[in-house]
């Protein structure tokens, strides 16, 4: 391996320690549930998900449960 290369993973891994550096603006996963997989989308700092009880109420513990996971990752208008 070249010394380029080792200084790029050095720099990847010290990136990877501080989160606040990466911002998410849209994607889509499927949140393996204990009952169900669910669709989830973020975009443009609003969660979605095909559950039924984030239909009524615009969150849900599967939306809730990527807002910890993603803190500091995505826009602050899309915590709560």
């Amino acid at each position: 391996m070249d010394y380029g290369m080792i200084g790029k993973i050095q720099k990847s891994k010290h990136y990877a320690e501080e989160p606040y550096r990466f911002k998410f603006s849209n994607f889509e996963l499927t949140f393996e549930g204990d009952n169900n997989p669910h669709a989830l989308k973020f975009n443009d700092g609003n969660f979605h998900c095909d559950c039924e009880f984030f239909i009524t109420h615009y969150r849900c513990g599967h939306t809730m449960a990527l807002e910890i996971l993603l803190k500091d990752m995505i826009p602050e208008s899309a915590e709560v």
